[in-house]
């Protein structure tokens, strides 16, 4: 399959030809509901309430999770729980799921609002995530869970090749601070809030390098939730000088 190239941005009024994306994704996906999955909410917004891709955005978080989960499962026997779960968060990522859509080019596809598009909106990671959660989500629709699942697999294959990824998964902490002190960079600190009833608590992360905050995370404890942002700060701080993701 050809791989779309990244292009220069496209105006809000028109979009490039998609061709290359509907050939790289190798999916009989309806032309109506991949440019559903396409849709930010901003551009829904300003063309009058139209459809926007969250709740495709939804469907393919879930879909996108158990695929991950079960081969991580099925093709790792003598991994505990606590590591599957380490890995499954380093495939799944907010920054996982960006790098995975600049390596497609899928950001020149999406149908952004003036004022994202203004911002810098076709290279933020949570937009550029969001998008490939949704496009997933459109394909189980269209094209049923296989096809979902072998997407799925082909989306993660370069950051599978990646073994340093699974190195900070298991331990990205430690991975973190090893980074940030070969960098120059100081101790990372985390700053940690929670919200919700007592038992249903959820956890929020912040990391600190100095008096930069790097990146965030939650969970249902307060280590899952630094382990999340963690894992998150030591793969921005490990991208390549020249990359979108590099601080």
């Amino acid at each position: 399959m050809s791989q779309p190239e990244s292009g220069s941005a496209p105006s809000v009024d028109s979009a490039p030809d998609r061709a290359d994306l509907v050939s790289f994704l190798d999916v009989a996906l309806s032309p109506e509901l991949l440019e559903l999955a396409l849709t930010h909410r901003s551009f829904a917004y300003e063309h009058g309430g139209i459809g926007n891709n969250e709740r495709l955005e939804f469907l393919g978080d879930s879909i996108l999770g158990q695929a991950v989960t079960v081969m991580l499962f099925r093709e790792n026997p003598d991994l505990d729980e606590g590591d599957l779960a380490k890995r499954r968060a380093s495939l799944v990522s907010t920054v996982a799921l960006a790098e995975i859509a600049r390596i497609i080019g899928l950001g020149q596809y999406i149908r952004l609002g003036r004022g994202e598009e203004m911002t810098g909106g076709r290279d933020k990671h949570s937009i550029l995530a969001d998008t490939v959660e949704a496009v997933i989500g459109a394909t189980y629709l269209d094209a049923g869970p296989v096809a979902a699942t072998s997407l799925v697999m082909r989306l993660i294959a370069p950051l599978l090749a990646d073994p340093e990824r699974f190195g900070a998964a298991m331990d990205p902490k430690t991975s973190l601070q090893e980074l940030a002190s070969s960098l120059g960079r100081g101790m990372p600190n985390y700053v940690i809030t929670d919200s919700g009833p007592d038992h249903d608590k959820r956890f929020h992360a912040v990391v600190r390098l100095g008096k930069d905050e790097i990146a965030s995370g939650t969970g249902s404890s307060k280590k899952t939730a630094e382990m999340a942002a963690a894992l998150e700060a030591w793969t921005l701080l490990s991208a390549p000088a020249d990359s979108p993701d590099s601080i």
